[in-house]
């Protein structure tokens, strides 16, 4: 009896963490692993189709748009975002955990399709470690920090729609508690049973 993987969804303001948490978690456990998005935007230097981005032109990605192949779409900047599916079904039919990194908005369009996904909002410590954060990055003036500083305010007001938020104040800290949610879901009833079969059949049955 195999026991489906879970669809978890992480969503964090720019700057609290999340691609390094996530790419932590994903270097230390097989059982999990991140959904790669269809894209409309240019390839960059380093990158590789199907593995940072399956890259689409905008003629095939709004075909399957209109066949309603996507689990979640956004367009930002200018360019579109999505989530296939029919993918995103077959990994979890074969007992794979996946990780859905999208903003707020797309959670919401997850859970209306997928209510069993479990979310995860990632918060700063403070709003000046986020600040101090985006500034130490080197790569935007300051009215473009006070714009993405916004925009965070505005995502992080979304926290109260998750099951779990993690505080990354102590990185280590941080990966621990993420370890610590895909761990105790493990636990649950449904995929114990599915693991242990043979085991809890021994233990429940009548002798003589």
């Amino acid at each position: 009896m195999a026991h489906s993987g879970t669809l978890y969804i992480v969503s964090a303001p720019s700057g609290a963490g999340k691609t390094s948490l996530v790419k932590a978690l994903l270097d230390s456990t097989a059982e999990v692993s991140v959904s790669v998005s269809h894209t409309t935007r240019a390839m960059r230097p380093g990158e590789q189709d199907g593995v940072n981005y399956h890259f689409t032109s905008v003629a095939e990605f709004t075909a399957m748009l209109k066949r309603g192949e996507f689990l979640e779409h956004a367009e930002v900047f200018g360019n579109w975002y999505g989530t296939s599916q029919i993918w995103v079904e077959h990994t979890l039919a074969a007992g794979q955990d996946l990780i859905l990194e999208i903003d707020w908005q797309g959670a919401q369009q997850v859970r209306r399709l997928m209510p069993q996904a479990k979310s995860i909002f990632i918060l700063p410590p403070t709003r000046q470690a986020l600040l101090q954060r985006l500034r130490n990055r080197g790569q935007d003036d300051e009215s473009i920090i006070q714009r993405r500083m916004d925009e965070a305010t505005s995502e992080m007001s979304h926290y109260v729609e998750y099951d779990y938020v993690i505080v990354n104040d102590d990185f280590a800290t941080a990966l621990e508690d993420l370890k610590a949610i895909l761990r105790a879901n493990h636990l649950t009833q449904a995929p114990q049973t599915a693991r242990h079969m043979a085991l809890f059949k021994d233990l429940l049955r009548h002798d003589g």
